[in-house]
């Protein structure tokens, strides 16, 4: 794990425009999130993300908290991604295919995190990479062919 990330890939039958219209809704992140880590969407927020928003998320992990995300990389639908005050990001990456479908790739990068040697060596990196899985299962189950 010395490159700081893991991702996985999945080919979801869907425009990536409609896929991306679900990743920007921050209402909609508890419907795909693989984790069981996303509970809601905070009041205030705003409806749609872009570069530089800021939105907050109700989580669980163990015990209820709440998160400050901000939108730190967006291309309108092919690229966003987010992170808090840790500094590590989650990454959304659409390609479009020719058959109509989107290659779908999310990312945990730890790359950019304040502390990145404390995450390589906490079990997040491997249960991080199966929660993407999780996720793209969810997003794919969302857009039936």
């Amino acid at each position: 794990m010395g490159q700081r990330q893991v991702s996985s890939t999945r080919a979801i039958a869907a425009t990536p425009e409609k896929i991306f219209e679900l990743l920007a809704d921050p209402a909609k992140h508890p419907l795909f999130d693989g984790s069981g880590t996303v509970l809601a969407s905070r009041s205030g927020g705003p409806e749609r993300l872009s570069l530089g928003a800021k939105f907050g998320m109700d989580m669980k992990m163990g015990r209820s908290y709440k998160i400050l995300n901000t939108v730190v990389e967006f291309e309108e639908g092919r690229r966003i991604a987010w992170r808090h005050f840790n500094g590590h990001r989650w990454r959304w990456e659409l390609t479009p295919l020719d058959d109509g479908s989107t290659q779908v790739t999310e990312t945990f990068d730890w790359s950019t995190a304040r502390l990145p040697l404390l995450i390589s060596l906490s079990p997040f990196p491997k249960r991080n990479k199966e929660a993407i899985e999780k996720s793209l299962a969810r997003l794919d189950r969302l857009f039936p062919g």
